[in-house]
Protein backbone atom coordinates (compact mmCIF):
# COMPACT_ATOMS: atom_id res chain seq x y z
CA UNK A 1 0.00 0.00 0.00
CA UNK A 2 1.44 3.46 -0.87
CA UNK A 3 1.95 5.89 1.98
CA UNK A 4 -1.03 8.15 1.92
CA UNK A 5 -3.32 6.09 -0.27
CA UNK A 6 -6.44 4.22 0.63
CA UNK A 7 -6.18 0.73 0.04
CA UNK A 8 -8.94 -1.19 -2.34
CA UNK A 9 -11.94 -1.65 -0.52
CA UNK A 10 -12.72 -5.28 1.04
CA UNK A 11 -14.49 -7.34 2.90
CA UNK A 12 -14.05 -7.21 6.37
CA UNK A 13 -11.75 -9.71 8.40
CA UNK A 14 -12.04 -11.01 12.09
CA UNK A 15 -9.12 -8.48 13.12
CA UNK A 16 -11.03 -5.45 11.57
CA UNK A 17 -14.44 -7.03 13.19
CA UNK A 18 -12.41 -6.56 16.57
CA UNK A 19 -11.19 -2.92 15.49
CA UNK A 20 -15.17 -2.15 15.16
CA UNK A 21 -15.26 -4.17 18.26
CA UNK A 22 -13.36 -1.73 20.21
CA UNK A 23 -14.54 1.77 19.38
CA UNK A 24 -17.85 0.65 19.45
CA UNK A 25 -18.71 1.98 22.77
CA UNK A 26 -17.26 5.55 21.57
CA UNK A 27 -19.44 5.71 18.82
CA UNK A 28 -22.29 5.31 20.93
CA UNK A 29 -21.34 7.60 23.54
CA UNK A 30 -20.76 9.89 20.73
CA UNK A 31 -23.92 9.18 18.85
CA UNK A 32 -25.83 8.72 21.90
CA UNK A 33 -27.17 5.78 20.68
CA UNK A 34 -27.01 1.61 21.33
CA UNK A 35 -26.64 -0.92 18.63
CA UNK A 36 -27.48 -4.24 19.12
CA UNK A 37 -26.06 -5.46 15.88
CA UNK A 38 -22.47 -4.27 15.06
CA UNK A 39 -21.16 -6.32 12.05
CA UNK A 40 -18.34 -4.99 10.05
CA UNK A 41 -18.96 -6.29 6.46
CA UNK A 42 -16.09 -3.82 4.35
CA UNK A 43 -13.03 -1.84 4.95
CA UNK A 44 -10.34 0.26 3.50
CA UNK A 45 -7.11 1.12 5.58
CA UNK A 46 -4.75 4.29 4.61
CA UNK A 47 -1.24 4.31 5.94
CA UNK A 48 -0.18 7.92 7.25
CA UNK A 49 1.82 8.05 10.85
CA UNK A 50 -0.45 5.42 11.96
CA UNK A 51 -3.40 3.74 9.90
CA UNK A 52 -6.64 4.77 9.01
CA UNK A 53 -9.13 2.65 8.90
CA UNK A 54 -12.49 2.99 7.11
CA UNK A 55 -15.15 0.47 8.09
CA UNK A 56 -18.56 -0.29 7.05
CA UNK A 57 -20.73 -1.84 9.76
CA UNK A 58 -24.21 -2.89 9.77
CA UNK A 59 -26.40 -1.94 12.62
CA UNK A 60 -30.11 -2.75 11.51
CA UNK A 61 -31.18 -5.14 8.70
CA UNK A 62 -30.90 -2.14 5.94
CA UNK A 63 -28.97 0.44 8.26
CA UNK A 64 -24.98 1.12 7.67
CA UNK A 65 -22.53 3.50 9.36
CA UNK A 66 -19.30 4.15 8.36
CA UNK A 67 -16.29 4.63 10.86
CA UNK A 68 -13.01 6.10 10.95
CA UNK A 69 -10.75 4.92 13.16
CA UNK A 70 -7.01 5.58 13.81
CA UNK A 71 -4.55 2.80 15.10
CA UNK A 72 -1.16 4.85 16.03
CA UNK A 73 1.81 3.10 15.33
CA UNK A 74 3.06 0.30 18.00
CA UNK A 75 5.87 1.88 19.81
CA UNK A 76 3.22 4.94 20.62
CA UNK A 77 0.95 2.72 22.94
CA UNK A 78 -2.11 4.53 22.12
CA UNK A 79 -6.15 2.88 22.44
CA UNK A 80 -7.61 2.71 18.98
CA UNK A 81 -9.45 6.06 18.51
CA UNK A 82 -12.97 6.38 16.53
CA UNK A 83 -12.22 10.08 14.95
CA UNK A 84 -14.97 10.27 12.72
CA UNK A 85 -18.28 8.55 11.91
CA UNK A 86 -21.31 9.03 9.52
CA UNK A 87 -24.43 7.29 10.23
CA UNK A 88 -27.57 6.51 7.45
CA UNK A 89 -25.93 5.12 5.19
CA UNK A 90 -26.60 1.95 3.08
CA UNK A 91 -25.27 -1.07 1.78
CA UNK A 92 -24.62 0.34 -1.23
CA UNK A 93 -22.68 3.37 -0.35
CA UNK A 94 -19.16 3.72 -1.49
CA UNK A 95 -16.90 3.75 1.78
CA UNK A 96 -14.57 6.77 1.05
CA UNK A 97 -12.30 9.16 2.94
CA UNK A 98 -13.91 11.27 5.17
Amino acid sequence: MMCGGCSPSQPATPEIQAIADKVKPQLEEQANRKYSLFKAVEFTSQLVAGTNYFIKVQVDNDDFVHLRVFESLPHENKPLALHSYQTDKSKGDKLTYF
